[in-house]
């Protein structure tokens, strides 16, 4: 009679041991989802691999800012033709105002030049011969060569170097130029042709990263006595002053990309592409005594502009 009592009692425990099993399971899938969505927050548990970004370019790298070079002050040239007066034009070239003719450069941002020629004809009393050219050279900074100001230094003392020893050259002399941009010198010669001797003025000037060359000499032809060096050199440091000014006057905000009024008085002749400024470094045909003469009045190495 007891034994059939002691089966129903083994019922219940037997459900609660399958009942306790059955939710093994579902323990182990609930504690997989919770994993799962943390890691998808981000809240720490993910792995090492997902690092925030820092916000460093590679422009803002100490290597980049040690390699970086200071920006060039001055961003473009004034117009050749435009950087002297009429005034200083009447003084230095009487006879030819309207002469200028500007040199040919395929960027005239960066280099150009204009030359101007006068002859005095006296008749049989001689003659007067002057000779002008002004040319621009500009250096840009660059991360490979260096600053712009520096360029133009090395350049600078390369253009005195070749005015102080062109061939032929007689009684040399060369004096710094004061309060004409950051370094001036002034270098004169006498050049001995069958014309006549020609006195020769080469202004070199750097004003920041430009560097300006000025070519001034001066003839009595057929007879007539040459004109002072002092009187030469003094006009030729007066005129590359108010080159310095032209180029400063060129890179004021609002005119930087248009260059300097034209004040001269000449004929405005815009820069045409062609290989180099420095062949343009030749005086104009036109006034010149003879073909030998105008020969001679031409610059010295030292006037054609190369980078």
């Amino acid at each position: 009679m007891h034994r059939p009592a002691q089966r129903v009692g083994r019922a219940p425990r037997l459900t609660r041991i399958l009942v306790s099993a059955a939710a093994v399971p579902v323990m182990l899938v609930a504690a997989g989802c919770s994993s799962d969505s943390g890691s998808d927050s981000g809240s720490g548990s993910g792995s090492g691999d997902a690092k925030p970004s820092t916000g460093t370019s590679a422009a803002g790298s100490p290597d980049a800012t040690a390699n970086a070079v200071k920006e060039a002050a001055y961003a473009t040239l004034p117009k050749p033709c435009s950087v002297l007066s009429k005034k200083t034009l009447d003084e230095l070239v009487p006879k030819g105002l309207k002469s200028a003719k500007a040199g040919q450069s395929n960027d005239a941002a960066t280099r150009g030049n204009c030359s101007w020629n006068s002859l005095d004809n006296k008749g049989v009393k001689g003659s007067q011969f002057r000779w002008l050219n002004v040319s621009l050279l500009r250096f840009d900074s660059d991360a490979a060569r260096g600053e712009g100001n520096q360029l133009a230094q090395t350049y600078y003392e390369k253009q005195v170097k070749d005015a102080q020893t062109v061939t032929g050259a007689k009684g040399s002399g060369s004096a710094p130029v004061s309060g004409a941009g950051d370094a001036s010198t002034a270098v004169h010669y006498d050049l001995k042709k069958k014309e006549g001797t020609f006195k020769q003025q080469t202004v070199v000037t750097r004003v920041e990263n430009v560097v300006i060359t000025l070519d001034y000499n001066g003839a009595g032809l057929a007879g007539d006595k040459a004109p002072g060096a002092d009187d030469l050199t003094k006009a030729a440091e007066k005129a590359v002053k108010e080159v310095v000014a032209a180029v400063a006057t060129a890179n004021r905000d609002g005119s930087r990309s248009g260059g300097a009024p034209d004040r001269s008085g000449a004929p405005s002749k815009s820069a045409s592409p062609s290989a180099s400024a420095s062949k343009s470094a030749k005086p104009s045909k036109s006034p010149s005594p003879s073909k030998s003469a105008s020969k001679s009045a031409s610059p010295s190495k030292s006037a054609a502009a190369k980078s």
